[in-house]
């Protein structure tokens, strides 16, 4: 038998490593892939559009709020890899009364080491892969920028505005990074244009997801915050964890 325990602490037990994979977390999918799994992934959700062709080969179940679960379970997984915070707590009761579901709770870069830590003990025949995603991201999750000095709120949401607080893992990539996140609360608080005026960010910077920010909004904080630094970033940089944080390094260290 292979034992692991999932970010919740959950045990699960396994006769042999997993044939058949589903994914309702498009970051875990893209990491997946760029892991080696692709051929055991059996289905995925709408928003895994990383990589692009993978929707073209994997069955589509649904979204990661509203997957549908009998077609999960008609595709026989044996594993289902979900996430505490992307994916609902009934949804995710439902699937462990028919297969196995890992639910990751991942805020910082070495919550995902963990996770592929896990996968190496569940697959062991593909630490050859695995490893050197490790060494790059125990090299990233070492790297602390010397702080910039400035006041950021990032946004993800419009009507209402919507920014991520702390125990995020946007909040930890923000830290990392050097940027000094202006929000206190915890999770993903809402704000008032009177809020935003209040705080008084340097700097705003506008995700492109969930809420695609765009070029007008730019304008719109500018007239609201004109002192502030207004910018259009990535979300998937700041959001996506996985294997995508190795592009986010590059990416979000040239952020000024």
């Amino acid at each position: 038998m292979i034992y692991i325990k999932d970010q919740l602490g959950n045990e699960i037990g396994f006769a042999e490593s997993p044939k058949r994979i589903v994914s309702l977390v498009p970051s875990l999918t893209e990491a997946l892939v760029d892991l080696g799994f692709e051929d055991l992934i059996v289905g995925i959700t709408k928003f895994c559009v990383h990589p692009t062709y993978l929707r073209k080969k994997k069955s589509i179940i649904g979204g990661t709020k509203n997957p549908k679960i009998q077609q999960i379970i008609d595709l026989k997984p044996d594993i289902v890899f979900a996430n505490k915070e992307e994916n609902r707590q009934e949804d995710i009761d439902q699937l462990s009364q028919e297969t196995h579901v890992y639910v990751t709770d991942i805020k910082s870069v070495q919550d995902v080491i963990e996770w592929m830590n896990s996968l190496q003990v569940l697959f062991e025949e593909v630490n050859i892969v695995i490893d050197p995603w490790i060494a790059k991201l125990k090299t990233i999750e070492r790297y602390h920028a010397k702080p910039k000095d400035k006041k950021v709120i990032y946004m993800i949401w419009k009507d209402p505005y919507m920014c991520a607080g702390t125990d995020t893992f946007i909040h930890h990539m923000l830290i990392k990074y050097g940027f000094a996140n202006a929000i206190k609360e915890e999770r993903y608080p809402t704000l008032t244009e009177d809020d935003l005026i209040t705080i008084n960010p340097d700097c705003i910077f506008l995700s492109s997801e969930p809420y695609p920010f765009d070029q007008k909004h730019i304008s719109l904080f500018k007239q609201l915050l004109p002192n502030a630094s207004i910018q259009g970033v990535d979300g998937e940089m700041f959001s996506w964890y996985g294997t995508r944080i190795i592009k986010a390094d590059e990416y979000i260290r040239r952020l000024t």
